[in-house]
């Protein structure tokens, strides 16, 4: 993906919000179960404590393009929040396999993987309001129908929106690397959040992770590896798929000798 309005360095998605933990999980005893929330970080004397987000909202503004799609397109493929399960074959017009994205960034990828895998539905969460118009730009171009767009954070639409074993396939690219060791707390790739990822993949199911900045995907792996309910389809980090394109940035950086790190895991 592209990373037109992306504050981070070495991000290459473009976001305008990245894919992150805004917050420390809490120590716990015992490890929450699938079905448990998210940790609370805050201690209890915080009057207002800071919810655990899947991204960092930063600025950017909405092209004349863009607000036109919002426009055009916005009530056909967005998906208000709501705190219920989803009825897929309601919001997509049809029964599907649905692989959710978090952070499409300005929808380069989701559009091309989309367009690619026409027998399957897309639900990409996204809260930068460019990057989505960006998107709906691209589905009314590409004429694509199998993308559903909830502009809401990503890990309240996880909990409240999606059943255990629903989903076909998961995709989380370039999310912020943090690289400062006091922020590593705020990446997205923790286990708790695997952990739920995890038990609303159907069996069979893949979690799909790529990053750029090694000493995230060296986590990441450490991550992943350690959930019981996946299992790493390589022996290590996995070839690029097919389907997921190279973006420009990540063209350059390869170029400069900068890597790319790839990860698949399958639900067991």
């Amino acid at each position: 993906m592209d990373r037109d309005v992306c504050a981070a360095p070495a991000c290459l998605n473009g976001r305008g919000c990245a894919p992150t933990i805004g917050a420390v999980n809490a120590r716990t005893d015992a490890p929450p179960s699938p079905e448990s929330p998210l940790p609370n970080p805050a201690p209890a004397e915080v009057a207002h404590p800071r919810a655990i987000r899947s991204y960092v909202l930063r600025t950017g503004r909405v092209t004349s393009g863009q607000a036109r799609a919002i426009e055009a397109l916005g009530d056909r493929y967005r998906i208000p929040f709501a705190p219920q399960p989803l009825d897929r074959a309601q919001a997509f017009g049809r029964d599907a396999p649905v692989v959710l994205e978090i952070g499409f960034g300005m929808g380069d990828a989701t559009a091309h993987i989309a367009a690619l895998m026409p027998e399957t539905d897309f639900l990409c969460c996204e809260v930068h309001e460019p990057g989505v118009g960006a998107l709906l730009k691209r589905i009314g171009e590409a004429s694509l129908s199998n993308i559903r767009i909830v502009q809401h954070d990503a890990v309240e639409v996880l909990d409240q929106m999606l059943s255990p074993g629903v989903l076909a396939g998961v995709h989380v690219f370039f999310p912020d690397p943090w690289h400062k060791k006091r922020h590593h707390k705020r990446r997205l790739i923790q286990p708790p959040l695997v952990q739920r990822l995890a038990s609303r993949l159907a069996p069979g199911g893949y979690l799909h992770c790529a990053t750029d900045w090694e000493p995230y995907a060296q986590q990441m792996l450490e991550v992943l590896g350690a959930e019981p309910l996946l299992a790493n389809t390589a022996e290590g980090y996995a070839p690029k798929p097919d389907y997921r394109p190279l973006t420009k940035f990540e063209k350059r950086g390869l170029r400069l000798g900068h890597g790319v790190w790839d990860l698949v895991f399958r639900r067991v």
